[in-house]
């Protein structure tokens, strides 16, 4: 019985989020659903955009953060990003793996830190236990596997060092066009 005591639960926070809330061209329908049924802790200014996917609720944005369409927030090993960041279209956010080499296919969870100011390109990955620091930026389609350090830029498969950002940040990412 306790079983199918689940079923709503498991509708309202798995496959609602993902395959009708996340369709609604409306910020303010979406987050209040993210905030209030989901848990998200949404920032001020801070916006999920369309086609965004979330794996559970343990997830914490910033003030004035975007999260770009068609995006994967992974909240199973907990997810916090800051302010002002930037996510760029199509990038994964993953805090669960397994370990290949493990007789039993082991799962482990270890979770994402995402600092002010950094910015992630477009299709790039962030894997599980990894903290980008201030001001870094993840170059497109990169797959980022260890920790960046402030103001690094990183890019690559995996990501490497390939060069320093300006120090002086004074912006932020508040972006909520219409319908997105």
């Amino acid at each position: 019985m306790k079983f199918l005591l689940r079923y709503p639960f498991h509708f309202a926070i798995n496959y609602l989020p993902n395959k009708i809330i996340n369709k609604i061209p409306f910020y303010t329908l979406r987050h209040f659903y993210y905030r209030y049924v989901v848990k998200i802790e949404l920032g001020k200014g801070s916006s999920i955009h369309l086609d965004t996917s979330i794996n559970r609720f343990n997830i914490k944005i910033g003030n004035k953060s975007v999260i770009n369409r068609n995006c994967y927030l992974d909240g199973r090993g907990g997810l916090t990003i800051g302010d002002n960041v930037s996510i760029s279209p199509e990038v994964h956010l993953i805090t669960a793996t397994h370990d290949a080499q493990s007789k039993s296919f082991e799962y482990s969870i270890k979770p994402i830190f995402i600092e002010d100011y950094v910015w992630v390109g477009t299709r790039a990955t962030i894997l599980p236990g990894v903290t980008l620091a201030k001001g870094c930026v993840v170059a497109t389609g990169s797959v980022v596997t260890k920790d960046v350090a402030p103001f690094t830029i990183v890019g690559g498969v995996p990501a490497k060092k390939i060069g320093e950002r300006n120090k002086d940040l004074d912006y932020h990412c508040k972006w909520m066009p219409p319908f997105d």
